[in-house]
C-alpha cells in the first residue's frame, strides 16, 4: 500500500506573478498596456506589485536578480538550477508543519522560515515545473479581504 504524504492546510493563494529578466518590457505589458494598478517600491528597481487586482490578493512582476537575492543573498541565479518563469505563494495555517512536510517529501528548500522585513515568513522551493514556490504566513494578507 502506498503511503500518502501528510497534508498541508492551505488557507488561500497568497500571490503570483511572472519572473522577469527584462523589467522594462514587463512594465510595458503589465502596467502600460494591461493597465494593472502596479506600484513600485523605493530601492527595489524593476519590482512592480499590487494588492488591488480583483480576484487575487497580491500580484507582482519580480525581477530574477531580486528572486536570487531573496533566495541566495546574491543577485545571480545559480547556473545549477533552472531559472523560474513565475512565482506562486500559498498561505498556510502552520508554517513549521508545512516546511517540515516539504523537507520530508524531498523538496530542496531555497529559504527556510525566512522572516522578511514586511512581516512575512516564507519557505521557498522550486516546483517540478520550475516555478519559484513558497508556503507563507503573511499577516497583512490575512487581515485584508480580497478585492472583488
Amino acid at each position: 500500500m502506498t503511503r500518502l504524504p501528510e497534508g498541508i492546510e492551505v488557507l488561500f493563494m497568497a500571490g503570483l506573478g511572472p519572473v522577469t529578466t527584462n523589467a522594462k518590457e514587463s512594465e510595458r505589458l503589465y502596467k502600460d498596456l494591461l493597465r494593472l494598478p502596479l506600484e513600485t517600491i523605493d530601492g527595489y528597481e524593476g519590482y512592480l506589485h499590487s494588492q488591488r487586482i480583483p480576484g487575487i490578493k497580491y500580484f507582482a512582476v519580480w525581477p530574477l536578480n531580486k528572486v536570487a537575492l531573496s533566495c541566495f543573498g546574491t543577485e545571480e541565479w545559480p547556473d545549477t538550477l533552472p531559472a523560474p518563469q513565475a512565482w506562486l505563494e500559498i498561505e498556510v495555517a502552520d508554517m513549521h508543519s508545512a516546511t517540515d512536510i516539504l523537507e520530508r517529501e524531498g523538496y530542496t528548500l531555497l529559504t527556510r522560515l525566512q522572516e522578511e522585513p514586511w512581516g512575512q515568513t516564507v519557505t521557498r522551493f522550486l516546483s517540478p515545473e520550475g516555478l519559484i514556490m513558497a508556503v507563507t504566513n503573511t499577516p497583512d494578507l490575512r487581515d485584508s479581504p480580497e478585492k472583488e
